[in-house]
């Protein structure tokens, strides 16, 4: 697969992406096959100045190969593997009023945190082996605690002042830091939001630090239903949901999965009329043992694919 990039004086590279350029700092031997994963179409040379065009990544230095080590969720009415088996075999739409109890994180702490949160650090912490304080973490989440987003512009448009607290917890990457609070943990933590392609963005860094020569790494993803007036505007059923996963590289005897990307010509979209949220959907491939999961987004195609 051909990777198109262009080198920057501060030693940054910016990559061609859909219709924009991303900026990615150097993190080693993976950057220059991290884009392996993605087609990249930028037919117009013109638009795309001081463009280059590298084939240099053999597929052993690129593996998009990996193995769930262990995995947790949790939505409304679903919090035991045995129940989210049976959702799998025949899903639903979750919904209800149902929190986590979250016993694990220190009362001050918990008090910050609201339910879309407690959901997402409660799949965290049952993920958690042992000692894995070194473990990297990806969080990833479409919309994020918008729901304190929407109560704080409602405050602004009646005037009201606005409560530092709640700005703080309110932004992206605000859940995943409470998580590293609470366990005093000084590593690598990324947050990403990749519109409906949040769970395939995550598990995309997972495997580039995989490449990099983690062992593990823990991906959380997490999604509410759209609040008040920006429920209009969804494009997928809502639901309040949060599932984890520990990925590893594959040994021998272990379940491979794998996660490529193509464009969306030969792409077979089992989900055009959505029962549930695209994240929910890649749950339920990851846990029924299906051999292939394929998902048309923005022009591109999404093809998950199970190896026993």
């Amino acid at each position: 697969m051909i990777v198109l990039a262009r080198n920057r004086p501060d030693d940054s590279t910016q990559v061609y992406f859909g219709n924009c350029w991303m900026t990615i700092i150097p993190m080693g031997s993976f950057l220059a096959c991290a884009t392996r994963l993605f087609l990249l179409d930028c037919r117009n040379h013109d638009y795309c100045p001081r463009l280059t065009i590298d084939r240099s990544c053999d597929d052993a230095a690129m593996n998009s190969e990996f193995t769930i080590k262990d995995w947790s969720a949790f939505a409304p009415g679903l919090a035991r593997k045995d129940e989210w088996v049976a959702w799998a075999r025949d899903p639903f739409l979750p919904h209800g009023e149902a929190t986590p109890a979250l016993e694990e994180m220190p009362p001050l702490l918990r008090r910050r945190v609201g339910k879309l949160g407690r959901m997402a650090l409660q799949v965290a912490w049952w993920c958690r082996q042992g000692h894995d304080d070194d473990v990297p973490l990806v969080f990833a989440s479409r919309h994020g605690d918008l729901g304190r987003t929407y109560e704080m512009l409602g405050s602004l448009a009646q005037d009201q002042p606005l409560s530092p607290t709640q700005f703080g917890l309110s932004t992206h990457n605000a859940i995943a830091a409470q998580y590293s609070i609470a366990r005093h943990l000084t590593g690598n933590c990324i947050c990403v939001s990749a519109g409906p392609a949040s769970a395939e963005a995550a598990v995309v860094e997972a495997i580039g630090l995989l490449a990099e020569g983690v062992d593990e790494v823990l991906v959380v993803v997490y999604d509410g239903a759209l609040p008040g007036g920006y429920s209009a505007y969804g494009d997928e059923p809502g639901a309040e949901y949060a599932w984890a996963v520990r990925l590893g590289r594959p040994g021998a005897g272990d379940v491979r999965h794998d996660l490529q990307v193509d464009g969306d010509q030969a792409c077979v979209d089992e989900h055009a009329v959505a029962l549930l949220p695209h994240g929910l959907e890649v749950l339920r491939f990851l846990i029924t043992g299906k051999p292939l999961l394929e998902y048309r987004e923005n022009g591109r195609c999404w093809r998950w694919r199970q190896h026993a």
